[in-house]
């Protein structure tokens, strides 16, 4: 699974750099996961002499990279957990979409519902069974060779909702062979969370950690990305 990027840890939380193509958790599949590389690093760092706890408090898609953080308490995993049903984490994410919107800012609203068969997502009607609120701002900061990079905040976490509603407007994520339809670019899905900001659990300090994209990696290297705090 490779080294551990950390980008802040105290006693009560562990920011994390989640690479691209590492499930955030455990799952059906058996592979490796950055929780239990967090256990593993708390672990080995504090000779821990059983299992290292480590709280999971939201997630990333596998294929979307980004900043992660960790509870190392479950006194700061309960609190963090409360944070974020009531709306207290700001995500935000850089995209590059395929093709070009019309409007350079705007929201996206729909009703989203999750087909666990195929573990596909499709925007639906409100009265749809299943049928979740899904709500994102999105703003193209520039527009090269056919592709857009976009910032976008967040403001549900719906499965795959960021790829499932830039697809809905025709602006499917590149590397999105899922949801890309007509539009699809064979690639590394160019979905990255750049930016998490919430409450520190116990201090109460208001914290934010950013990490770049890969930019020398396609798509990312159309751009000048600088993202700061």
């Amino acid at each position: 699974m490779g080294e551990l990027n950390v980008l802040h840890e105290d006693n009560h939380i562990i920011v994390v750099l989640k690479p691209q193509m590492l499930a955030c958790c455990p799952d059906e599949s058996g592979d490796g996961n950055l929780l239990d590389q967090v256990k593993n690093y708390l672990k080995v760092t504090y000779n821990k002499s059983g299992n290292a706890y480590a709280g999971l408090v939201h997630r990333l898609d596998r294929p979307t990279g980004g900043v992660m953080v960790f509870a190392k308490t479950s006194k700061a995993a309960a609190r963090l957990s409360e944070q974020m049903k009531n709306g207290g984490f700001e995500k935000r994410y850089l995209a590059v979409l395929c093709g070009k919107i019309s409007r350079t800012r705007g929201t996206l609203e729909n009703y989203l519902r999750k087909n666990s068969v195929n573990n596909t997502v499709y925007v639906c009607t409100q009265t749809e069974e299943g049928a979740k609120f899904a709500s994102l701002d999105y703003e193209i900061k520039d527009f090269r060779e056919g592709l857009s990079l976009a910032e976008i905040n967040l403001h549900t976490g719906r499965t795959h909702q960021i790829r499932v509603q830039t697809a809905a407007i025709n602006a499917p994520v590149y590397g999105d062979m899922r949801y890309g339809g007509e539009k699809a670019v064979k690639g590394r899905l160019a979905l990255w969370a750049y930016s998490l900001r919430f409450t520190h659990p116990v201090t109460g300090e208001h914290l934010r950690f950013i990490a770049e994209p890969p930019k020398d990696a396609a798509p990312w290297k159309l751009f000048d990305i600088n993202v700061t705090v």
